[in-house]
């Protein structure tokens, strides 16, 4: 594990292996880098892979908690600097793909390409302003609560119905080590719309859904693609919210093919 300070004063920890274009993964929120394990083991073949524990999660420190997706993305920034990468490969799931979205707004000139994975162009842009809400104070609510007490009904609700036991406990361990503050912070960066950023991407994109996708459902992908000129949207049968841990083969042979043609 590697680490560094931004000059803010924030710890960040980030995994880092392989050589070859420079690939950044971005994991969702109540997560941390481990939820990569089987990309970074694949994609190090050819990708220099760098995965953060964005701050707020795994062994990186805690922000303030009015941190924005503007202050996730200046820090995104800082690890770039830090690891001397210019212009990587970002493929962003969930939280990690909204975060994509605002760091390629902000900084068009440090993403090489895009790969946004069961994401959102932030609740409020993809769900609309109340399902946005209800996410955001049951979020607050929880983050208040013992990893027990609400754990349990999150894990599954990230996979398809046939999702194998060892995937569901492989989260949940990750899941458990939450940081709450992180988890608040990160869930009102994620309440806001990004909707208007969708259409200023000018790298290629490709967007990658699992068919069972109950979080961010696939009509969320579909707007996605609709509004990033010339992007292309994949669909992953027997996957959930979380492909990349359900069918780890597909979805990085996926990504493999987009990354080699770049």
């Amino acid at each position: 594990m590697n680490a560094f300070t931004t000059s803010d004063g924030l710890y960040i920890a980030y995994r880092r292996s392989g050589t070859g274009p420079a690939l950044v993964l971005l994991h969702g929120f109540i997560a941390d880098g481990r939820v990569w394990r089987t990309q970074i083991d694949d994609f190090s073949r050819d990708f220099d892979v760098i995965a953060w524990d964005a701050p707020g999660c795994g062994q990186s420190c805690d922000t303030p908690e009015d941190f924005s997706m503007q202050d996730y993305a200046r820090c995104l920034l800082a690890l770039l600097d830090e690891a001397g990468v210019e212009a990587p490969h970002l493929l962003g799931l969930s939280w990690g793909g909204t975060l994509a979205l605002e760091f390629h707004r902000l900084f068009p000139e440090h993403v090489r390409s895009i790969i946004i994975a069961d994401s959102y162009a932030g609740w409020t842009g993809s769900l609309g302003a109340k399902d946005a809400q209800a996410r955001l104070d049951r979020c607050l609510r929880e983050s208040q609560l013992p990893a027990a007490d609400w754990v349990p009904q999150w894990v599954p609700g990230a996979f398809s119905p046939g999702a194998p036991q060892e995937v569901l406990d492989e989260l949940a361990s990750i899941m458990w080590d939450f940081h709450p503050v992180g988890f608040r912070a990160m869930s009102r960066a994620l309440h806001p719309d990004f909707s208007e950023a969708l259409s200023g991407i000018s790298v290629p994109a490709l967007l990658i859904w699992g068919a069972d996708d109950a979080r961010s459902p696939l009509t969320c992908g579909e707007k996605m693609r609709d509004r990033i000129n010339g992007s292309r949207l994949v669909v992953i049968p027997d996957a959930g919210h979380a492909p990349t841990m359900e069918q780890p083969a597909r979805f990085n042979a996926e990504v493999r093919t987009f990354l080699l043609q770049q």
